[in-house]
């Protein structure tokens, strides 16, 4: 085993986190004083700094998520902070910040709503910014699986065209943003007329209105429709979506925003001919160190937009975190941030 190094004062023996004890409602999330984790080798412990609130940590305090996930949890499955502990062989150091997500945390094992987290090395990206918590907490899932997306599902190019079906999730306005950087035309679509303004803040060159239909509009705007399409919105709407794409064009399927993420008796045959559908669905590791560097300095640049909707502080704010993402009425990432 490697020998440990730790930042300069050493952890205390208990922190506060929000616990699942059994499925449930908001009253479900119980902030608790539990044991720091003890590092395993190989892994990193991390003391929180910040974690945004997804909608998968609802499915897992309500139970509804896979077997995989096992009670008591401490859920999250992303956050910032600093190093506390590491194994030399890591490559980091006690104090550096970095990010975390996925790879099963806050499912299999505990996650980011407490003080401090333990997470395998290599689902660790550090970076130095000087952009405040609430802005960077906001960022690993959400910008991870807009790039991935991107990049390893569509292998999008300056000069394309590119349609984001459900554009005013978080990934979806992270994805316009990034799009948009690369030199992308974006088209990307809402299904209320009031929030057109949400994507034109984002770098959407044409904004459309979704109401279930699309490919006719699309195609009214380009005869031979778009290089790729991203899916946020899922299997209800993937057969239209993939009408909108040019033929050798590529529709990436990454979220179910509408909740169906299969399609009774698929056949291949649905898909027109020579159009392209592959998925994302990612991890750390297809967020280069390097990648969301360039991503930190160009929203410190202003050229990168982060669709921040409201910010929290403390884990006594994460039952209204959660609430207020499940009632859809603040757009943007929820983020709650630990005070010192």
């Amino acid at each position: 085993m490697s020998r440990g190094t730790t930042a300069g004062d050493a952890a205390p023996a208990t922190m506060r986190a929000v616990v699942v004890t059994r499925p449930g409602g908001l009253e479900a999330l119980e902030i608790k004083d539990v044991p720091v984790p003890m590092r395993k080798p190989g892994w990193v412990r991390i003391q929180m700094k910040a974690f945004g609130v997804n909608e998968s940590e609802i499915t897992t305090r309500k139970g509804e998520s896979d077997a995989e996930v096992t009670y008591p949890r401490v859920p999250g499955i992303e956050g910032v902070g600093v190093v506390d502990e590491t194994d030399e062989a890591s490559g980091l150091r006690p104090g550096q910040q970095v990010a975390t997500m996925m790879g099963n945390m806050g499912r299999s094992y505990d996650g980011s709503y407490a003080q401090y987290v333990t997470v395998p090395a290599a689902q660790v990206i550090p970076f130095e910014t000087s952009l405040p918590w609430e802005v960077v907490g906001a960022l690993p899932e959400m910008f991870q699986t807009a790039y991935g997306s991107l990049t390893t599902g569509l292998d999008l190019r300056a000069g394309q065209t590119l349609l984001i079906r459900g554009g005013t999730s978080t990934v979806g306005l992270s994805a316009a943003t990034i799009a948009k950087d690369l030199g992308a035309t974006v088209l990307s679509t809402t299904r209320s007329p009031g929030r057109a303004g949400e994507l034109r803040a984002a770098g959407v060159d044409h904004p459309l209105v979704d109401d279930g239909t699309l490919a006719d509009r699309v195609r009214a705007l380009l005869s031979d429709g778009v290089d790729a399409a991203l899916e946020l919105v899922g299997c209800s709407a993937l057969a239209d979506t993939l009408r909108t794409v040019r033929r050798h064009g590529t529709v990436c399927f990454t979220g179910a925003l509408a909740g169906q993420w299969t399609i009774p008796d698929f056949t291949p045959f649905m898909i027109p001919s020579g159009v392209r559908l592959t998925s994302y669905a990612g991890e750390a590791a297809d967020l280069p160190a390097e990648v969301f560097a360039y991503q930190l300095h160009a929203i410190a640049d202003g050229r990168l937009k982060v669709p921040v909707g409201k910010v929290y502080h403390g884990l006594e704010q994460v039952r209204d975190a959660q609430a207020d993402l499940e009632s859809g009425a603040t757009p943007g990432k929820h983020v709650v941030v630990l005070d010192d």
